[in-house]
């Protein structure tokens, strides 16, 4: 018994690892042949079902040049704020980070946080609050950019943010549940993030 679990133990458990590459794999046929052979032995009067090397398709070719501006998108439940506007810079309010992104940007999706969202088109800045969201990054250099909740920061009262991180502040420090702590401690959040952008 020890001999066999000596000699399982020395055999190696995964599979050897491959190198790593960052080409692009060939297209594949859409039907694998073998497994349509199969299927019409089993099943001779339908077609086999689509495997999802069926769906994909291969990348598209990165172009020899990159474009001098991109093309963004800014929507909100309510309203679509930019309309496929052509813009030299985007600076998004990421929950890894405040990231820039210029035309030829690899392909990314991001998480936003509360904070500010600003769009260069030559020496114009456009300046928006976010609350929350998420920003699709495309390899065309195309940014699609959907928030919760967003106003141009000219139009935030510095006063009524002074007042609600007063307001949250103080309902943190007399919350007795989870549930109030964490509802004010995201109106902390919320209403720092206004004041810095305000200020900033």
């Amino acid at each position: 018994m020890f001999r066999q679990a000596s000699r399982l133990l020395g055999r190696p458990c995964w599979p050897r690892p491959r190198p790593f590459s960052t080409e692009v794999p060939a297209a594949t046929p859409s039907t694998d042949s073998t497994f349509a052979e199969a299927w019409k032995k089993v099943m001779p009067n339908t077609d086999p079902p689509r495997t999802p090397s069926t769906y994909m398709e291969p990348r598209p070719p990165t172009p020899s040049s990159l474009p001098s501006k991109m093309t963004v998108n800014f929507v909100l439940p309510y309203s679509s704020e930019l309309s496929a506007k052509q813009v030299d810079m985007v600076m998004i309010p990421a929950t890894t980070g405040q990231m820039g992104v210029l035309p030829g940007h690899v392909a990314t999706i991001a998480e936003l946080k509360p904070g500010v969202l600003s769009v260069h088109e030559g020496s114009d800045v456009i300046k928006y609050f976010l609350s929350s969201g998420f920003a699709f990054i495309h390899a065309n250099s195309v940014a699609d950019i959907i928030a919760v909740e967003a106003v141009p920061i000219d139009q935030i009262d510095t006063s009524l943010v002074q007042k609600g991180l007063a307001e949250f502040t103080q309902k943190l420090s007399s919350a007795t549940t989870d549930l109030e702590k964490a509802e004010a401690q995201i109106g902390i959040d919320v209403h720092s993030a206004l004041n810095s952008a305000i200020t900033g």
